[in-house]
């Protein structure tokens, strides 16, 4: 993002002035930073291997329908998210439903749309068995292994819910013999942030001797996690290089089982985290003996990762980006103790060009399970999100309303 008269701004269009004409707080995203990610990724691998997004990262339709346009296919955690990418402009077969604890509603709605689905459990195949007899399917794995940046971002292991244990492996070839359900795809996923390249080409190693396991495969899903540096000092994931060392594995796991396969692999941070910004408005100070607190228009119902995962995202003053600078900790408007932005593993203070009051902040690398995690708490709605493509910005979703607030409830009179 560059800065121009020592203000931030987004494809030549200033922050401040964005903000005066969409409002406070406003979600921008960059409509060539996410086409360069999408394709800083397919440029690792070879045309091949299938980039499925992982759309619960942000699953906005304007950003969907460009990912489309790239050549992007899609993972799918719940059947709106189906339907989204469906409506979206993305064929079927070019989506892979990998839900959790689904409701057979959940898969018969897959099925009835023509979407592969994915399954994580023996309970969940036994059941997909008896009511699907003769038809295909692939089964997510454990791999007995995890990794991410926070605890609750580990999907593999003995402590996670995800998958078919690998040591179950054979249980699932007999519940799938004995309703003829061909395995035709092995999935896996160890959790998400991971920097470097070992922990996913040891959980591949894993993944690829749970596989030898199965005859009818036509695809591996190695999932996502591919993290990307939120702190200034931090080191990006070598993607080339992870690229190339799982690319040459893959193609020996492939010589040695006798075809040809498909990889798939699950992007969904590393494309559009870096893509969007949440814009705030400094409104207030509170001085107590220890910080100073800048509080802003804006809380963790617009961007939990701060509070849930103690997540660094940089911060910075948009409307003066040099300048001298103080030590503060910025805070939400949310009517509790844990609504602060800066927080992070080191603390919760951040040194920043000075604020004053109707300075407008940006929290970067929001684009990434910011408005995909939102809520309306302490009923407060939603910001607006803003696309900027070619210098211009445009709408892509408005800001909520009180009647989108009430707009579900029973409003008979008692």
């Amino acid at each position: 993002m560059p800065v121009v008269n020592n203000k931030l701004c987004f494809n030549g269009l200033n922050a401040e002035v964005l903000v005066q004409e969409f409002g406070s707080p406003l979600y921008v995203y960059e409509a060539e930073v996410l086409r360069e990610r999408f394709r800083a990724f397919q440029a690792a691998f070879s045309e091949q291997v299938h980039l499925h997004y992982a759309m619960k990262a942000n699953s906005n339709p304007t950003l969907l329908r460009l990912l489309q346009q790239e050549g992007a296919w899609i993972d799918a955690v719940a059947p709106l998210e189906v339907r989204l990418a469906l409506d979206a402009g993305f064929a079927p077969e070019r989506i892979l439903f990998t839900g959790n604890n689904s409701t057979s509603d959940e898969l018969d709605y897959c099925i009835a749309k023509g979407v592969p689905v994915n399954l994580g459990s023996l309970e969940a195949l036994r059941r997909y068995g008896e009511r699907y007899p003769g038809t295909e399917a692939s089964v997510r794995v454990n791999p007995g292994m995890g990794a991410g940046h926070h605890s609750h971002c580990i999907t593999g292991g003995p402590a996670s819910k995800f998958g078919i244990y690998h040591d179950r492996v054979d249980t699932a070839l007999e519940v799938a013999t004995k309703n003829r359900i061909r395995i035709i795809g092995v999935h896996s996923h160890i959790g998400t942030g991971i920097y470097t390249p070992e922990p996913m080409l040891a959980a591949m190693e894993l993944v690829l001797q749970a596989s030898e396991e199965f005859q009818e495969l036509r695809f591996i899903d190695f999932g996502g996690g591919f993290g990307i540096p939120h702190h200034p000092e931090q080191t990006p994931l070598d993607l080339p290089e992870l690229g190339r060392q799982m690319q040459e594995r893959f193609a020996k796991f492939c010589t040695e089982y006798g075809r040809t396969l498909t990889m798939k692999l699950e992007p969904g941070r590393f494309i559009v985290g870096p893509a969007g910004t949440l814009l705030v408005t400094a409104t207030n100070f509170t001085d107590t003996p220890d910080y100073r607190f800048v509080g802003v228009d804006s809380g963790f119902n617009h961007f939990v990762r701060p509070t849930m995962y103690g997540s660094y995202h940089h911060i910075l003053n948009a409307s003066r980006s040099s300048g001298p600078e103080q030590e503060v900790v910025i805070v939400g408007n949310i009517c509790e103790s844990g609504d602060v932005f800066s927080r992070s593993e080191e603390g919760m203070t951040r040194k920043i060009p000075e604020v004053r009051v109707g300075d407008c902040l940006a929290l970067c690398d929001a684009g990434a399970y910011g408005m995909s995690m939102s809520s309306q708490y302490n009923t407060r709605p939603r910001p607006a999100e803003v696309l900027v493509e070619n210098g211009q910005a445009r709408l892509i979703r408005r800001r909520e309303t009180y009647a989108d607030l009430i707009a579900a409830y029973d409003r008979t009179e008692p």
